[in-house]
């Protein structure tokens, strides 16, 4: 058993725990049940409860939750359009979100893919100072994509 500073006190029947936490107007907290005898510790169960909600909390605070975020071209992009998405796109990465390119191919274009993915390495080489491949360019059916992530800092 432990008292409330931490402090081994022994092996102690429990109806003296029970006593001695009673006069110290404490509780019996059970840590671990698996050992022979079982650890307890004196403490103010409502206080450590607080105290760990609280670490808890501060802890999702401090989280950043990544985001997929999504920019999508086309084979027939002017360079002014794909710079203003490359900028956004750098923007994304800067705030440490990923990115998803998709460039979907109509009608006839499939046939000109290898285009397509000249189109995503252009891109890519306006957002590369802030990322990262995290995917080649991939060709799926009618759309090509890729992943970036952000650089490390």
């Amino acid at each position: 058993m432990l008292d409330e500073n931490g402090d081994q006190v022994g092996i102690v029947p429990l109806f003296q725990a029970k006593k001695i936490a009673e006069d110290k107007d404490l509780d019996i907290v059970l840590l671990n049940s698996k050992v022979n005898p079982p650890v307890c510790k004196i403490m103010d169960y409502g206080k450590f409860k607080f105290d760990s909600l609280k670490r808890e909390k501060e802890l999702r605070k401090n989280q950043k939750v990544v985001e997929l975020k999504e920019i999508q071209l086309t084979m027939t992009i002017d360079k002014h359009d794909m710079e203003t998405k490359a900028k956004h796109a750098n923007n994304f990465l800067q705030n440490g979100d990923k990115l998803k390119v998709v460039l979907r191919m109509k009608g006839r274009q499939r046939v000109y893919a290898n285009q397509a993915l000249e189109v995503m390495h252009n891109f890519y080489a306006m957002v590369e100072e802030n990322g990262t491949l995290d995917r080649q360019p991939e060709i799926t059916g009618k759309n090509v994509f890729m992943i970036v992530v952000p650089k490390k800092k």
